[in-house]
């Protein structure tokens, strides 16, 4: 018995040893630029954009393939924020910006199909089949893919009600002389 765990112990430290060692000789440099677009990127890989995820289309966006205005969940803020990291020039007339939004579903209209439940990139609706779903809030990153699979119509966006967590006391006006 102690031969079989010391055995397991030493096979466990050289294997765990050369993995790391190999990790290290054989590492793949990113690309730096497309891991910054990336970290400023919402991160809900919702597929809004038409690529497989958010580092895709960092990577895109980084060798200039994706225009900066690829991304409807981060509106005209990551827009503008891509652009002036990128130093180009921006079109904000083809970017709808509605502000943030959270899906909120009507629980009169649900049949409890789970057809959201399975479109739904983070995880944020709550329900199982022939039941009333729900959205947890604070998972929901507004990308609208389970309004769209909804067959009655009883997910719908809404925009962020504003709460004591996340409330932030408005800029004042600019006076014009």
């Amino acid at each position: 018995m102690i031969a079989a765990i010391l055995s397991l112990t030493l096979l466990g430290a050289v294997l765990g040893l050369g993995l790391g060692v190999a990790a290290r000789k054989f590492a793949v440099e990113g690309d730096p630029l497309a891991d910054e677009i990336a970290a400023l990127m919402p991160g809900s890989n919702c597929g809004q954009c038409g690529m497989a995820g958010c580092a895709v289309a960092a990577a895109g966006i980084a060798d200039g393939s994706v225009p900066v205005t690829c991304c409807p969940p981060g509106g005209r803020a990551l827009a503008t924020a891509l652009a002036e990291k990128l130093g180009v020039t921006l079109d904000l007339s083809s970017v709808a910006d509605s502000g943030p939004q959270i899906a909120v579903i009507a629980e009169d209209l649900c049949i409890g199909c789970c057809r959201c439940l399975k479109v739904c990139p983070t995880d944020a609706l709550v329900g199982a089949a022939k039941q009333i779903h729900s959205v947890i809030r604070e998972a929901c990153t507004g990308c609208g893919n389970c309004v769209e699979r909804c067959p009655t119509e009883a997910a719908t966006m809404k925009p962020v009600p504003v709460t004591l967590q996340h409330w932030v006391w408005p800029k004042p006006a600019t006076a014009v002389a």
